[in-house]
């Protein structure tokens, strides 16, 4: 029975090494790099109505940061980060780039809504539109259709007069949106504008022609940029110093609690490898802030160790068995270890609510580097001490950091 329980340890062990020997090179490979690391510019652009607009609105702000990414990934960007901030601030992280002015230029062009006739020319522009006037209707048959409303009336209907029986495009920018026909004339300023669209299409089209509506402009207010190599060296110096570090700590938690201390060793670089495999499964951007957070991360996951530790080698010192010793200690920790865990998530989930940018991929990987913490230095860590115990062949107090002479008496 005993010689199940190590062999059990040993197999675990084994099998979980092998994992992550067999998948980590395509997890690190996976890793998506923020421009910090990996090289790229960063802009922070205030967004203003053109001349005769409206004011900015979350609504519109939210469609601007979309067009802007639709944008990006027309030139080809891979994976943009564009974010809005405050009431009229959009921040845009493109990694990988070296045509930094080019792709700025493009980005920052105001977004234009046309309606053009059959030759292609403008008839109708965003500034003809009422603001967020466009809406969704359903039909008898609960097919979904856009409404419009329109500033001059007398314009549109004169115009859908001449255009009976043609159509009249829709644009955003150069990118054709929906090609209506002109069945009738059309007073009172309001139109539908049918198709087969599904629900999500219709809301898709109204909202773009809402943004259209609200031409907004896009001033640069702040602008940084990251030479790859420079990335890349601040990446590899970032790396080795978590590396240095964390091999120090185990060596120190080996030499301070002797079996234990290897059982922590296993569990770090357990919690490590799967802290990476979360971050691939999100598809997060890793940063510097971010890769500081890890290593902080690291830092916890081993004082969850040691706090379990210490209070197993108080409980042996008192005279208990060491089957009982883990118990108690690992009982009377818990509540230490989950309170200081949860007091930190709470501060992270702030730092991510208030936060923006690196501040919140700071507090993003703290969240879940005590997540994956909890799973492996608190339960795997004592589950794996605890067949090493049951296994009767590690039995000696000094196995676990504990002289002979400091154990008192029952």
């Amino acid at each position: 029975m005993f010689g199940k329980r190590i062999f059990a340890f040993l197999a675990i062990v084994v099998i979980m090494f092998g994992v992550i020997a067999w998948t980590s090179p395509s997890l690190v490979k996976n890793v998506r790099l923020g421009l910090d690391l990996k090289g790229g510019f960063e802009v922070l652009y205030e967004a203003v109505p053109l001349e005769g607009g409206e004011a900015v609105t979350p609504e519109s702000l939210k469609e601007t940061a979309r067009s802007l990414e639709e944008r990006a990934d027309a030139l080809g960007i891979a994976e943009p980060e564009i974010t809005t901030e405050g009431t009229n601030r959009i921040r845009v992280k493109i990694a990988g780039v070296t045509t930094e002015e080019e792709v700025k230029e493009v980005l920052a062009k105001p977004i234009n809504l046309t309606f053009r006739d059959p030759d292609g020319k403008i008839r109708l522009d965003g500034s003809d539109f009422v603001p967020d006037g466009a809406g969704i209707g359903y039909d008898e048959l609960n097919q979904p259709f856009v409404t419009i409303k329109l500033k001059d009336a007398k314009k549109f209907e004169d115009l859908t007069r001449e255009l009976i029986g043609k159509t009249l495009a829709i644009y955003l920018d150069e990118d054709p949106l929906s090609a209506p026909m002109v069945n009738s004339a059309i007073p009172g300023g309001s139109a539908t504008i049918t198709g087969n669209y599904t629900t999500d299409e219709a809301k898709d089209l109204r909202d773009k022609i809402n943004l259209g509506a609200l031409p907004l402009q896009l001033n640069e207010k702040y602008t940084q940029s990251v030479g790859a190599k420079l990335g890349q060296e601040s990446l590899q110096d970032t790396v080795t110093a978590g590396i240095i570090g964390t091999a120090i700590i185990l060596v120190f938690l080996v030499i301070l609690f002797r079996i234990p201390g290897v059982v922590a060793g296993i569990t770090v670089i357990t919690y490590t490898w799967l802290l990476v495999a979360v971050f691939n499964l999100m598809n997060a951007t890793l940063t510097l802030p971010g890769i500081a957070a890890f290593v902080l991360g690291i830092g916890m996951a081993v004082d969850a160790n040691i706090i379990m530790y210490e209070r197993i080698k108080e409980e042996i010192r008192s005279g208990k068995s060491l089957l009982s010793s883990l118990k108690a200690g690992s009982k009377n920790s818990f509540r230490t270890i989950m309170d200081a865990n949860i007091t930190n998530i709470i501060a992270s989930a702030v730092l991510y609510y208030i936060g923006n940018g690196a501040i919140r991929g700071f507090a993003l990987t703290m969240i879940f580097s005590i997540l994956v913490s909890m799973l492996t230095n608190i339960f795997l860590s004592r589950f794996l001490i605890m067949l090493l115990i049951r296994s009767n062949m590690f039995t000696k107090p000094s196995y676990y950091g504990v002289k002979e002479a400091e154990i008192r008496e029952l």
